[in-house]
Protein backbone atom coordinates (compact mmCIF):
# COMPACT_ATOMS: atom_id res chain seq x y z
CA UNK A 1 0.00 0.00 0.00
CA UNK A 2 1.19 3.46 -0.74
CA UNK A 3 1.68 5.86 2.31
CA UNK A 4 -1.16 8.17 0.60
CA UNK A 5 -3.73 5.58 -0.49
CA UNK A 6 -6.78 6.03 0.54
CA UNK A 7 -7.85 3.53 3.71
CA UNK A 8 -10.80 2.28 4.56
CA UNK A 9 -11.06 0.35 8.48
CA UNK A 10 -14.34 -0.45 9.02
CA UNK A 11 -15.16 -0.88 12.66
CA UNK A 12 -12.48 1.53 14.04
CA UNK A 13 -14.07 1.95 17.45
CA UNK A 14 -14.44 -2.07 18.03
CA UNK A 15 -10.98 -3.05 19.42
CA UNK A 16 -9.36 -4.54 16.68
CA UNK A 17 -10.41 -2.20 13.73
CA UNK A 18 -8.81 0.60 16.40
CA UNK A 19 -6.00 -1.43 16.71
CA UNK A 20 -5.66 -1.64 12.92
CA UNK A 21 -6.05 2.31 12.67
CA UNK A 22 -3.01 2.68 15.77
CA UNK A 23 -0.84 0.23 13.13
CA UNK A 24 -1.69 2.44 10.45
CA UNK A 25 -0.85 5.50 11.82
CA UNK A 26 2.30 4.73 13.26
CA UNK A 27 3.22 2.95 10.04
CA UNK A 28 2.74 6.38 8.24
CA UNK A 29 -0.46 5.99 6.64
CA UNK A 30 -2.84 9.31 7.36
CA UNK A 31 -5.29 8.67 4.52
CA UNK A 32 -7.70 6.51 6.59
CA UNK A 33 -11.38 7.14 6.49
CA UNK A 34 -13.59 6.36 9.21
CA UNK A 35 -16.78 6.23 10.31
CA UNK A 36 -18.73 5.41 13.44
CA UNK A 37 -21.66 3.61 13.01
CA UNK A 38 -24.27 6.85 13.39
CA UNK A 39 -22.49 8.44 10.66
CA UNK A 40 -22.95 4.68 8.36
CA UNK A 41 -25.44 1.95 9.46
CA UNK A 42 -23.51 -0.80 7.52
CA UNK A 43 -26.63 -3.09 7.55
CA UNK A 44 -27.83 -0.25 5.03
CA UNK A 45 -27.22 -1.30 1.96
CA UNK A 46 -28.34 2.15 -0.07
CA UNK A 47 -26.03 3.47 2.97
CA UNK A 48 -22.97 1.84 2.26
CA UNK A 49 -23.65 1.81 -1.43
CA UNK A 50 -23.50 5.50 -1.28
CA UNK A 51 -20.47 5.90 1.03
CA UNK A 52 -18.48 3.38 -1.28
CA UNK A 53 -19.49 5.81 -4.32
CA UNK A 54 -18.56 8.94 -3.07
CA UNK A 55 -15.50 8.09 -1.23
CA UNK A 56 -13.50 5.06 -3.24
CA UNK A 57 -11.55 3.64 -1.04
CA UNK A 58 -8.42 1.73 -2.23
CA UNK A 59 -8.00 -0.92 0.25
CA UNK A 60 -10.45 -1.98 2.85
CA UNK A 61 -10.15 -3.63 6.12
CA UNK A 62 -13.14 -5.00 6.92
CA UNK A 63 -13.13 -5.35 11.43
CA UNK A 64 -16.76 -4.21 11.79
CA UNK A 65 -18.89 -6.94 13.51
CA UNK A 66 -21.30 -7.81 16.30
CA UNK A 67 -19.57 -9.95 18.59
CA UNK A 68 -19.77 -11.54 22.18
CA UNK A 69 -19.21 -14.35 24.33
CA UNK A 70 -21.11 -17.58 24.92
CA UNK A 71 -23.75 -16.17 26.78
CA UNK A 72 -24.88 -13.69 23.96
CA UNK A 73 -24.48 -16.01 21.14
CA UNK A 74 -26.42 -18.47 22.87
CA UNK A 75 -29.11 -15.23 23.87
CA UNK A 76 -29.46 -14.00 20.68
CA UNK A 77 -28.49 -16.17 17.67
CA UNK A 78 -30.58 -14.57 15.38
CA UNK A 79 -29.29 -11.08 15.74
CA UNK A 80 -26.16 -12.22 15.64
CA UNK A 81 -26.07 -13.97 12.00
CA UNK A 82 -28.14 -11.09 10.83
CA UNK A 83 -26.61 -8.34 11.78
CA UNK A 84 -22.78 -9.73 10.40
CA UNK A 85 -24.24 -11.49 7.21
CA UNK A 86 -25.80 -7.59 6.44
CA UNK A 87 -22.54 -5.85 7.32
CA UNK A 88 -20.30 -8.47 5.88
CA UNK A 89 -22.18 -8.69 2.30
CA UNK A 90 -22.74 -4.82 2.15
CA UNK A 91 -19.33 -3.60 2.61
CA UNK A 92 -17.50 -6.04 0.07
CA UNK A 93 -20.50 -5.89 -2.31
CA UNK A 94 -19.99 -2.05 -2.51
CA UNK A 95 -16.19 -2.42 -2.60
CA UNK A 96 -15.96 -5.00 -5.53
CA UNK A 97 -18.93 -2.76 -7.28
CA UNK A 98 -16.50 0.54 -6.71
CA UNK A 99 -13.11 -1.34 -7.80
CA UNK A 100 -11.38 -1.48 -4.16
CA UNK A 101 -7.84 -2.54 -5.36
CA UNK A 102 -7.83 -4.90 -2.32
CA UNK A 103 -10.11 -5.76 0.72
CA UNK A 104 -8.91 -7.98 4.06
CA UNK A 105 -12.31 -9.77 5.66
CA UNK A 106 -11.72 -10.55 9.08
CA UNK A 107 -13.10 -13.62 10.30
CA UNK A 108 -12.66 -15.56 13.34
CA UNK A 109 -11.66 -19.58 14.84
CA UNK A 110 -14.93 -20.24 15.73
CA UNK A 111 -15.71 -20.99 11.96
CA UNK A 112 -13.83 -24.26 12.57
CA UNK A 113 -15.52 -27.57 13.14
CA UNK A 114 -17.04 -28.25 16.70
CA UNK A 115 -14.16 -31.45 16.81
CA UNK A 116 -11.78 -30.56 14.14
CA UNK A 117 -8.12 -32.07 14.23
CA UNK A 118 -6.40 -30.03 16.42
CA UNK A 119 -4.09 -27.77 15.72
CA UNK A 120 -6.61 -26.34 12.87
CA UNK A 121 -5.53 -25.74 9.76
CA UNK A 122 -7.23 -23.71 6.96
CA UNK A 123 -8.41 -26.52 5.09
CA UNK A 124 -10.30 -27.93 8.34
CA UNK A 125 -13.27 -25.46 7.35
CA UNK A 126 -16.56 -27.36 6.48
CA UNK A 127 -15.37 -30.57 7.10
CA UNK A 128 -17.69 -31.20 9.97
CA UNK A 129 -20.50 -29.40 12.35
CA UNK A 130 -19.42 -26.33 14.21
CA UNK A 131 -20.34 -25.05 17.88
CA UNK A 132 -23.17 -25.00 18.79
CA UNK A 133 -22.82 -22.21 21.51
CA UNK A 134 -21.46 -19.80 18.17
CA UNK A 135 -23.06 -21.40 15.19
CA UNK A 136 -25.04 -18.35 13.73
CA UNK A 137 -21.99 -16.10 14.11
CA UNK A 138 -19.93 -18.75 12.46
CA UNK A 139 -21.99 -19.00 9.77
CA UNK A 140 -21.83 -15.60 9.26
CA UNK A 141 -18.40 -15.60 9.47
CA UNK A 142 -17.83 -18.55 6.92
CA UNK A 143 -20.31 -16.54 4.45
CA UNK A 144 -17.96 -13.41 3.89
CA UNK A 145 -15.01 -15.42 3.31
CA UNK A 146 -17.05 -17.46 0.91
CA UNK A 147 -17.97 -14.20 -0.85
CA UNK A 148 -14.35 -13.29 -0.80
CA UNK A 149 -13.43 -16.55 -2.39
CA UNK A 150 -16.27 -16.22 -4.96
CA UNK A 151 -15.57 -12.84 -6.03
CA UNK A 152 -11.90 -13.75 -6.50
CA UNK A 153 -12.59 -16.86 -8.55
CA UNK A 154 -15.32 -15.09 -10.93
CA UNK A 155 -14.08 -11.61 -11.35
CA UNK A 156 -10.34 -11.66 -10.27
CA UNK A 157 -10.79 -9.55 -6.77
CA UNK A 158 -8.07 -9.58 -4.36
CA UNK A 159 -9.82 -9.90 -1.44
CA UNK A 160 -8.16 -12.06 1.31
CA UNK A 161 -9.26 -13.52 4.61
CA UNK A 162 -7.47 -13.58 8.01
CA UNK A 163 -9.05 -16.03 10.92
CA UNK A 164 -7.79 -14.63 13.88
CA UNK A 165 -7.57 -16.68 17.48
CA UNK A 166 -9.30 -15.53 20.43
CA UNK A 167 -8.67 -11.36 21.05
CA UNK A 168 -7.57 -9.19 24.20
CA UNK A 169 -6.22 -6.03 24.78
CA UNK A 170 -7.22 -2.27 24.35
CA UNK A 171 -10.54 -1.36 23.85
CA UNK A 172 -11.47 -4.68 24.54
CA UNK A 173 -15.54 -5.20 25.67
CA UNK A 174 -15.76 -5.87 29.19
CA UNK A 175 -19.42 -5.75 29.51
CA UNK A 176 -20.83 -8.12 32.30
CA UNK A 177 -23.27 -10.07 30.05
CA UNK A 178 -21.99 -10.06 26.42
CA UNK A 179 -17.80 -10.09 26.69
CA UNK A 180 -15.61 -12.61 26.28
CA UNK A 181 -13.90 -14.88 28.74
CA UNK A 182 -10.45 -13.10 28.90
CA UNK A 183 -12.20 -9.41 29.33
CA UNK A 184 -15.00 -11.27 31.18
CA UNK A 185 -12.45 -12.49 33.82
CA UNK A 186 -10.58 -9.31 33.97
CA UNK A 187 -13.51 -7.53 35.04
CA UNK A 188 -15.03 -10.14 37.36
CA UNK A 189 -11.62 -10.17 39.55
CA UNK A 190 -10.97 -7.19 39.66
CA UNK A 191 -14.68 -6.19 41.41
CA UNK A 192 -14.31 -9.34 43.62
CA UNK A 193 -10.91 -8.06 44.94
CA UNK A 194 -12.13 -4.42 45.06
CA UNK A 195 -15.63 -5.38 46.96
CA UNK A 196 -12.99 -8.20 49.13
CA UNK A 197 -15.38 -11.38 48.00
CA UNK A 198 -14.13 -14.84 49.32
CA UNK A 199 -14.59 -16.51 46.20
CA UNK A 200 -15.25 -15.81 42.15
CA UNK A 201 -17.27 -18.39 40.14
CA UNK A 202 -16.45 -18.98 37.04
CA UNK A 203 -18.40 -20.72 34.03
CA UNK A 204 -17.65 -24.69 33.00
CA UNK A 205 -15.33 -26.84 34.38
CA UNK A 206 -12.09 -24.99 33.28
CA UNK A 207 -10.44 -27.55 31.77
CA UNK A 208 -11.37 -26.44 28.29
CA UNK A 209 -8.21 -25.23 26.23
CA UNK A 210 -8.00 -21.70 24.23
CA UNK A 211 -5.41 -20.04 22.63
CA UNK A 212 -5.46 -15.91 23.00
CA UNK A 213 -3.63 -13.19 20.68
CA UNK A 214 -2.72 -10.21 21.64
CA UNK A 215 -4.91 -7.71 19.28
CA UNK A 216 -2.25 -5.10 18.26
CA UNK A 217 -0.18 -8.64 17.42
CA UNK A 218 -3.40 -9.10 15.20
CA UNK A 219 -2.88 -4.96 13.82
CA UNK A 220 0.32 -5.94 12.48
CA UNK A 221 -0.49 -9.45 11.21
CA UNK A 222 -3.72 -7.68 8.99
CA UNK A 223 -0.89 -4.65 7.68
CA UNK A 224 1.69 -7.36 7.01
CA UNK A 225 -0.36 -9.39 4.72
CA UNK A 226 -2.29 -6.58 2.92
CA UNK A 227 1.42 -5.46 1.54
CA UNK A 228 2.49 -8.98 1.46
CA UNK A 229 -0.53 -12.05 0.63
CA UNK A 230 -2.55 -12.60 -2.03
CA UNK A 231 -4.74 -15.84 -2.08
CA UNK A 232 -7.95 -17.70 -2.23
CA UNK A 233 -7.16 -19.19 1.23
CA UNK A 234 -7.73 -18.06 4.54
CA UNK A 235 -5.06 -17.12 6.35
CA UNK A 236 -5.01 -18.21 10.64
CA UNK A 237 -3.72 -15.37 13.05
CA UNK A 238 -2.60 -17.31 16.29
CA UNK A 239 0.41 -17.82 18.50
CA UNK A 240 0.62 -21.62 18.39
CA UNK A 241 0.13 -21.89 22.31
CA UNK A 242 -3.07 -22.68 24.42
CA UNK A 243 -3.50 -22.74 28.02
CA UNK A 244 -6.93 -23.91 29.97
CA UNK A 245 -9.41 -21.94 31.10
CA UNK A 246 -8.33 -22.47 34.81
CA UNK A 247 -4.89 -21.56 34.12
CA UNK A 248 -6.67 -18.61 32.71
CA UNK A 249 -8.10 -17.93 35.67
CA UNK A 250 -5.27 -18.22 37.81
CA UNK A 251 -2.94 -15.69 35.72
CA UNK A 252 -5.62 -13.21 35.77
CA UNK A 253 -6.29 -13.06 39.70
CA UNK A 254 -2.77 -13.10 39.56
CA UNK A 255 -2.42 -10.02 37.57
CA UNK A 256 -5.56 -8.11 38.98
CA UNK A 257 -4.05 -8.97 42.65
CA UNK A 258 -7.28 -11.21 43.44
CA UNK A 259 -6.10 -14.01 46.61
CA UNK A 260 -10.11 -15.43 47.15
CA UNK A 261 -11.08 -18.67 45.77
CA UNK A 262 -12.00 -19.42 42.25
CA UNK A 263 -15.05 -22.03 41.96
CA UNK A 264 -16.20 -23.42 38.89
CA UNK A 265 -20.03 -23.72 38.09
CA UNK A 266 -19.84 -27.24 36.01
CA UNK A 267 -23.72 -26.74 35.32
CA UNK A 268 -22.31 -23.94 32.58
CA UNK A 269 -21.24 -25.03 29.51
CA UNK A 270 -17.23 -25.25 28.39
CA UNK A 271 -17.69 -24.42 24.77
CA UNK A 272 -15.24 -26.15 22.32
CA UNK A 273 -13.24 -28.90 24.61
CA UNK A 274 -10.03 -27.21 22.53
CA UNK A 275 -9.30 -24.40 19.85
CA UNK A 276 -6.10 -24.46 18.66
CA UNK A 277 -4.90 -22.65 15.35
CA UNK A 278 -2.52 -24.35 13.01
CA UNK A 279 -0.38 -20.84 12.31
CA UNK A 280 2.88 -22.33 10.43
CA UNK A 281 1.17 -20.73 7.30
CA UNK A 282 1.84 -17.13 8.56
CA UNK A 283 5.08 -18.17 9.74
CA UNK A 284 5.84 -19.04 5.89
CA UNK A 285 4.75 -15.81 4.89
CA UNK A 286 7.27 -14.17 7.05
CA UNK A 287 5.01 -13.43 10.14
CA UNK A 288 5.02 -14.39 13.81
CA UNK A 289 3.05 -12.43 17.14
CA UNK A 290 5.47 -10.91 20.02
CA UNK A 291 3.63 -10.31 22.58
CA UNK A 292 3.37 -13.16 25.33
CA UNK A 293 -0.43 -13.78 27.35
CA UNK A 294 1.62 -12.48 30.73
CA UNK A 295 2.58 -9.53 29.57
CA UNK A 296 -0.60 -8.67 27.62
CA UNK A 297 -2.87 -9.55 30.21
CA UNK A 298 -1.37 -7.11 32.10
CA UNK A 299 -1.45 -4.37 29.07
CA UNK A 300 -5.38 -5.49 28.97
CA UNK A 301 -5.70 -4.70 32.67
CA UNK A 302 -4.46 -1.46 32.39
CA UNK A 303 -6.51 -0.90 29.85
CA UNK A 304 -9.78 -2.22 31.70
CA UNK A 305 -8.32 0.44 34.93
CA UNK A 306 -8.36 3.60 32.79
CA UNK A 307 -11.29 2.75 31.03
CA UNK A 308 -13.14 2.67 34.53
CA UNK A 309 -11.31 5.41 35.94
CA UNK A 310 -13.32 7.34 33.02
CA UNK A 311 -16.29 5.26 33.37
CA UNK A 312 -16.39 4.25 29.50
CA UNK A 313 -16.93 0.49 30.71
CA UNK A 314 -20.30 -0.58 28.98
Amino acid sequence: MDKNAKIYVAGHRGMVGSAIERKLRALGYNNIITRTHGELDLINQAAVDSFFKENRPEYVFLAAAKVGGIMANSDSPADFMYNNMMLEMNVIHAAWKNNCKKLLFLGSSCIYPRMAPQPMKEECLLTSSLEQTNEAYALAKISGLKYCQYLNRQYSADYISVMPTNLYGPNDNYHERNSHVLPAMIRRFDTAKRQNKPSVTCWGSGKALREFLYVDDLADMCVFLMDNYSGNQTVNAGTGKEITIKQLALTVAKTVGYEGEILWDTTKPDGTPRKLLDVSKAAALGWKYTTELEEGIKLAYEDYLKRELYKDIE
